[in-house]
């Protein structure tokens, strides 16, 4: 029976094998990194700027929503920064999900590509439905006012939506067929709508601030009952809900953390740009700087609108279906609603693209290596496109589009998406620290040293002490942990980074548990939470320290994340912090979506894993994977055995 748990046990921890030498790639390498960064903005700048911005200021952050970007830009770059290191480091497609399967193991992998898949569907699902509700409101309510009285769906809970949304259906597979085509074609397509977009931002943050009034972020109660007074609305109001306290945080500190986490769903997309690896001209250059450049100028622009919007109009009258056309028409600017409302249909159709553009790439990377349904790898040869991913994956999000609400599905995305987040800041963290390199020709060497125990004499251009003899496999001792023997990682050292790792995620686990749900007790000092949150902290920098002291890799990299080990680490407690801050029906919702992951993984993937089939079957270079590294198992070259590198 033990035996039984331990192979279970080793099964779902078995990482993918890289192979050194290289491989030929499916997909056709077009992309520029141009290309990339219109990608990754394009993606970006959509239904966050254009709708999300009125639904956070007014229900959740008024004026401070310049904070909620802040935080969840700050969030989004410290993982940006992570994916770039491993964009670096694979230029493979599969994105987070490849990551953590080489570094943490298939069960993990499988959580952050099914976590990736939700987070795609359901960003293109809420871009449809946004780009659908813009268009209506050119119209002046006339599509949704049809559905609404033939077509509606009064279903309790809040999921679903109040009408079936046929246009945000319609463009999803019209958008389908363009990604079928090809990704040049698409690529181009998205050029051209990104450029227009930026030129319509530019034109919303520059007549905000000309005809904006400071007094808007310095609203009082008087200024409110003024407001319902005047108005013709009959509904009731709830003045702590539409009003808050007023001032630039009407809604606390609360409000901000809150409307953050929702507003991490704006900066989703940049991760698209890893999932390009292999279409990409120059990856190892490309994607570093295509995912920090369309970060920042995302930032900007989010920043810029959400200032120009709550200055133009009291963030209690914002419009949270279409805010922009609306702030215009109240500073009297009414012509110009439709510029930005034309403008923004280019901004959402590019957002929605860069949406569907991942998906079927992560799909694809999950089926070929048999955790997903085989068939959906299969490429089109003529297009180098995965056919059969991107039309399924095309007709999920065209149905939950249909169907779901917008509000509903922006949370349960963010949830999946901190998550992928999460375990990719932990890999850059576990992998800087261990021994050898995953795609330079000398791993093999440095996998047989740890193998035999012997002392590895440095590489040139793996380390840089040319004198270090550390053994690259040496007995555990408590001393180790604060004073390794030497200057170059080993089998040793990286194995308690490693579980050092495992142990600190637990640790802020539990204390975002703590700061999320104890806010208040922890303001008011009571002594309980004050002492576990300290215990807590204390740990972790203990934890920290042991990381920190151990010998980091030298491996040349094009980009590597700065400030090891804390920022991986910030931004893990981050992700974590925002995930906790979702309310208790987004967790509920989650936990159904991994429900049926799991009974994906368990009926089908953990035995059909192409990682299982090459364990149970000899290997062309049997003997020299007798020697494994805790995280690369790739088989030597040709070239490597010609030269007598096999044992």
């Amino acid at each position: 029976m033990a035996s039984k748990l331990s192979n279970f046990g080793k099964n779902l921890l078995r990482r993918r094998a890289l192979n050194g030498s290289g491989e030929e790639s499916q997909f056709a390498r077009c992309l520029s990194t141009l290309d990339l960064i219109a990608l990754g903005v394009g993606s970006t700048l959509g239904a966050g700027v254009y709708v999300l911005a009125g639904e956070v200021a007014r229900e959740k952050a008024g004026p401070a929503i310049v904070l909620c970007f802040l935080i969840a830009a700050l969030s989004s770059m410290l993982a940006g920064l992570c994916y770039a290191e491993f964009g670096a480091r694979v230029p493979k497609t599969g994105s987070a999900y490849l990551y953590s399967y080489v570094t943490v193991g298939e069960i993990w992998a499988f959580i952050t590509g099914w976590n990736l898949i939700l987070s795609y569907v359901i960003g293109t699902a809420s871009v449809a439905r946004a780009w659908s509700s813009t268009f209506d409101n050119l119209v002046e309510q006339k599509i949704s006012g049809f559905f609404k009285a033939s077509m509606a769906m009064k279903v309790p809970g809040g999921v679903l939506a109040e009408y079936p949304d046929l246009f945000a259906l319609i463009l999803i597979l019209l958008l389908t067929g363009l990604l079928a085509f090809g990704v040049s074609e698409s690529a181009l397509v998205n050029k051209i709508f990104t450029g227009i977009n930026l030129v319509v931002l530019g034109f919303v943050i520059i007549s905000g601030f000309v005809k904006g009034d400071a007094n808007n972020w310095n609203l009082t109660l008087e200024n409110y009952t003024s407001f319902i007074n005047q108005s013709n609305d009959s509904r009731p109001s709830v003045v702590s809900k539409d009003f808050g306290v007023g001032g630039f945080a009407p809604f606390g500190f609360s409000g901000v953390l809150s409307g953050a986490a929702t507003c991490f769903y704006a900066f989703v997309g940049f991760d698209c740009i890893a999932t390009t690896s292999e279409e990409a001209k120059n990856p190892m250059r490309s994607i570093p700087i295509g995912i920090v450049a369309s970060l920042l100028i995302c930032f900007f622009a989010y920043f810029g609108v959400s200032a120009a919007l709550t200055l133009m109009m009291p963030y209690y009258q914002l419009d949270t279906q279409s805010p922009l056309p609306e702030a215009f028409t109240y500073v009297g600017w009414a012509p110009a609603r439709y510029i930005v409302a034309v403008g923004s249909l280019c901004a959402l159709s590019t957002s929605l693209l860069g949406s569907m553009f991942p998906m079927p790439r992560v799909i694809y990377a999950m089926a070929e290596d048999g955790l997903l349904f085989r068939v959906l790898s299969r490429m089109n040869t003529r297009t180098k496109t995965p056919l059969l991913a991107t039309i399924a994956s095309g007709i999920v999000a065209a149905l939950m589009a249909f169907l779901f609400d917008l509000a509903a599905l922006v949370d349960l995305m963010s949830i999946g998406t901190l998550l992928a987040y999460s375990l990719v800041a932990i890999c850059v963290l576990i992998l800087r620290y261990q021994p050898g390199t995953l795609n330079s020709s000398s791993q093999t060497e440095k996998l047989m040293d740890l193998g035999k125990g012997e002392k590895g004499p440095d590489s040139a251009g793996d380390s840089g002490d040319e004198g270090d003899d550390t053994p690259l496999r040496e007995p555990f001792s408590v001393k180790l942990l604060f004073c390794p023997s030497g200057k170059n990682p080993t089998h040793t050292s990286g194995t308690i980074v490693y579980a050092t790792t495992a142990v600190i995620s637990v640790l802020i686990t539990l204390l975002c548990v703590i700061l999320a749900n104890c806010h208040q007790e922890l303001i008011d000092a009571q002594p309980g939470v004050v002492v576990t949150c300290v215990i807590l902290t204390l740990l972790c920098v203990v934890c920290v320290i042991i990381i920190w002291r151990q010998p980091e890799s030298k491996e040349a990299l094009t980009f590597k994340v700065p400030l090891l080990p804390w920022l991986p680490l910030f931004s893990v407690f981050v992700n974590i912090y925002l995930m906790m801050q979702l309310d208790k029906g987004t967790w509920c919702r989650f936990t159904v979506w991994m429900i049926i992951g799991f009974a994906i993984y368990f009926l089908y993937g953990i035995r059909n894993s192409s990682e299982a089939a090459n364990r149970s079957s000899p290997r062309k270079y049997e003997p020299a994977l007798q020697t494994k590294s805790p995280i690369y198992k790739g088989a030597p070259s040709d070239s490597d055995v010609e030269a007598g590198s096999s044992p």
